[in-house]
């Protein structure tokens, strides 16, 4: 199945955003490591949160979590300290995503993994046991969700968790937010150096949570601003999130950001930049947004810090590469460079999204420049954004359906 999309003459709308997929899995583990009673409320609809929420339900010995690579960390580090033995998998292409760095990292506590397949991948075989180990030192520049997986079991080990990051640190914002959701379940975790954090060992509290809404589908709504005549979006509600960093990066493209108490306003206004050069290590789920959104807008760019992108849901920098390629437009380079060479793009472009929700919807809103384009497989945005096409409809893009 695909979608043929068409674009709306204006835009004025208002959009209440799809709660957060990154922080209802943390809550989940939380909650779960709390052994608490009250359940974490607006948690996502989106497909990584509802595995997790299955994994956590009734202690199974055998867990399928897809596509949810936050998951698959996530459980990996929650399974070793839980009584039992389990078996966790996903998808042909989880399989292929490395997971040794977390396993070693785990085994050095204490932990009982083995690799169930290929070495150094999933599925894994975990026995649930006491961790003793309480110190460990990883590289800063791996997943953030290696490092908020080991975080968030630290509580739970004998003698707490001290854990050391050497080198650059990439995506602190997401360590941050682990430690502060850590604390508001009752945890004494903190940096205690530039590269250095501290977990106490104690016990969770059981709490009453609401989870915020997602920014990193704000994004998408950022691009459409940008891409538009003329528009004028309301997102609610307001988020804190690290991803809200891409606001200030949309201002260069033109996008006005107007904070309320309510949400914020997103406004086409000003100049933007004529090239753009950012190093989006603290946010790389927003690189493919930018990356299409300036091709579009026709500003060169160079974007750094994208050493995570290669073990997403897909290899997403040489998804770009060939998606934009259909479009007329030449990206070269695992930074990601588009000095504004074109090429000539295909009559009616279909955009092959990869098993990646992030892929269909950073190019949907391309139909507001591009007029003939069709989203393959539509349906994985499904993995953290579910409501987005329907959102697409109520500002007025139109959606039709081809088998």
């Amino acid at each position: 199945m695909r979608y043929k999309l068409s674009a709306p003459a204006t835009l004025h709308t208002t959009i209440q955003l799809p709660a957060s997929k990154s922080i209802s899995n943390r809550a989940l583990i939380l909650h779960a490591l709390a052994q608490g009673h009250i359940a974490p409320s607006n948690l996502s609809d989106c497909d990584d949160t509802r595995v997790m929420i299955k994994a956590l339900d009734g202690n199974p010995g055998h867990i399928d979590i897809l596509a949810a690579g936050t998951a698959m960390r996530f459980l990996t580090a929650y399974l070793s300290v839980t009584p039992g033995t389990r078996i966790i998998t996903g998808t042909e292409r989880m399989q292929q995503r490395p997971i040794r760095i977390l396993v070693d990292a785990l085994r050095e506590l204490g932990a009982q993994i083995e690799y169930a397949g290929k070495e150094g991948f999933p599925p894994l075989r975990i026995t649930g046991t006491e961790l003793t180990g309480e110190e460990i030192s990883l590289a800063g520049n791996v997943s953030s969700q290696y490092i908020s997986a080991l975080l968030m079991i630290g509580p739970i080990l004998k003698n707490g968790l001290r854990l050391n990051l050497t080198g650059e640190i990439i995506s602190r914002p997401y360590i941050n937010l682990t430690l502060q959701l850590m604390k508001e379940f009752g945890a004494d975790a903190a940096w205690s150096s530039e590269s250095s954090i501290t977990v106490r060992p104690g016990k969770y509290r059981d709490i009453p949570f609401t989870v915020e809404s997602d920014w990193s589908g704000a994004s998408y709504w950022y691009q459409i601003a940008a891409l538009s005549p003329e528009a004028k979006i309301e997102l609610l509600p307001r988020s804190y999130q690290g991803d809200s960093r891409g606001a200030e990066i949309f201002a260069k493209l033109g996008v006005h950001t107007t904070y309320t108490d309510q949400g914020v306003i997103l406004t086409k206004m000003g100049t933007p930049v004529t090239c753009l050069k950012e190093d989006l290590v603290d946010i790389p789920d927003l690189a493919q947004t930018f990356v299409v959104t300036c091709c579009l807008m026709n500003i060169p760019f160079r974007f750094t810090g994208l050493q995570s992108l290669k073990i997403k849901e897909t290899d997403r920098i040489q998804a770009l590469i060939t998606e934009l390629n259909k479009l007329g437009y030449v990206v070269k380079d695992s930074i990601l460079i588009w000095n504004g060479e074109r090429c000539e793009p295909a009559s009616h472009p279909v955009i092959a999204t990869y098993e990646d929700h992030r892929m269909a919807m950073a190019f949907a809103p391309a139909i507001l420049r591009t007029p003939s384009i069709r989203i393959a497989d539509p349906q994985v945005v499904s993995k953290s954004y579910p409501g987005y096409w329907e959102d697409l409809k109520q500002v007025g893009f139109g959606i039709e359906i081809e088998e």
